[in-house]
């Protein structure tokens, strides 16, 4: 294994740097570490010599790293022995209060132009536990601003302050606060994208297919923006929160503990409490896509492989399935997606396709691709 926790998960220093074979993906990590189940893994749960890399990949500093974290760790390391370094450049505008709550901050990238630009905003994944805006790709970032194509990412309150929708309307809120003041960040407000893993992946399908937020007399002007979007790429994305969707789609009665929390769940009996029920059928993605809803390219780094009898949530809840119901559903509607799973790259497997999803942006926002260098 002497070549993935550098790529995926800081593979060199967490595993013994023995076997040549094909690395572990951070899903198989995290499954293998995860002793009690939680879908995360604690300082106590890796290695001796893993633990000299906790500090860094635990972005948000709560004492447990979660997939997505693993994924962006794995993400700002190319291989073994690159020294480490600050994972995306410097903001153009960094931590522009987009709202009341001290997590309603984003950061723009500012794609060089005379003309406004379209954008790309940025939600990251963490269970709705955790998480930073500094968590995105930055060859994602990197591609996005070399085309002409701003970028910006936004935090939003997480579960220990307020439980759903608060997630969903502060990521709108932040879409449209960049509406509000397009003008002076020299934006285009007609091309907006949307992307992130897990729960960023969540949030940006539930905006969109949700129908739009805006309020035209809503006395705040951010509120009177719209909320709808020109495209999305997410990447191990849950088109549904509802626990009971769950529980059919993967034939289990294990609940994803995030999910709890999300809804703010005393524990599984909730389940059969209908005060929830409306709150897991309005938080799902899936319910809300119509034939309307733009485009989407959606991407999964889990293999799609069977799982085991009455999997728990840490081996579901990235699980390729909920692309491909959910892709049957846009099919039928008439809504382009386009599903890429880790078994579509067997040479890079478990590897984000990056330059498919700047391709996939820059044909839905309307721009040319920049022409090779010579």
């Amino acid at each position: 294994m002497s070549r993935f926790i550098g790529l995926a998960f800081g593979i060199s220093v967490m595993l013994a740097a023995t076997a040549r074979t094909q690395p572990p993906s951070p899903e198989q990590i995290i499954r293998n570490r995860d002793t009690n189940g939680d879908g995360k893994l604690s300082r106590s749960e890796l290695p001796p010599r893993a633990q000299q890399l906790f500090d860094r990949i635990d972005t948000n500093k709560d004492g447990f790293v979660t997939l997505e974290e693993a994924q962006a760790f794995a993400q700002q390391r190319q291989g073994p022995g690159r020294p480490p370094g600050p994972p995306l450049p410097t903001p153009d505008h960094e931590n522009i209060r987009y709202g009341p709550h001290e997590r309603n901050v984003l950061d723009i990238w500012l794609a060089k132009s005379e003309q406004p630009t379209p954008f790309v905003i940025f939600y990251h994944g963490g269970g709705f536990r955790g998480g930073d805006k500094r968590m995105m790709d930055p060859r994602l970032l990197d591609g996005l601003l070399k085309a002409g194509v701003t970028v910006a990412a936004a935090n939003y309150r997480l579960t220990d302050t307020a439980p759903y929708p608060a997630q969903m309307h502060d990521c709108a809120r932040a879409l449209q606060f960049l509406r509000l003041h397009a003008t002076e960040y020299n934006l285009d407000p007609a091309r907006v994208g949307a992307t992130g893993g897990s729960a960023g992946a969540g949030i940006s399908q539930w905006l969109a297919f949700h129908d739009d937020l805006a309020g035209p007399d809503n006395e705040d002007q951010v509120l009177r923006q719209s909320t709808r979007l020109s495209c999305a790429v997410v990447y191990s994305a849950q088109s549904s929160y509802d626990p009971r969707f769950h529980m059919e789609l993967f034939n289990t009665n294990q609940l994803e503990p995030a999910g709890m929390a999300l809804f703010g769940m005393s524990g599984p009996g909730d389940v059969s409490n209908p005060q929830f029920w409306p709150l897991f059928e309005d938080a799902s993605p899936i319910n809300h896509a119509t034939a309307d809803d733009p485009p989407i390219f959606l991407y999964y780094s889990q293999a799609n492989d069977p799982l085991p009898p009455n999997p728990p949530g840490n081996l579901y809840i990235h699980h390729p399935k909920f692309g491909i119901v959910l892709k049957e559903k846009l099919d039928a509607l008439g809504v382009e997606c386009i599903l890429r799973l880790r078994e579509d790259y067997p040479n890079t497997p478990g590897r984000a396709p990056v330059d498919e999803y700047v391709r996939f942006f820059l044909e839905k926002l309307g721009v040319r691709p920049p022409a090779p260098p010579q």
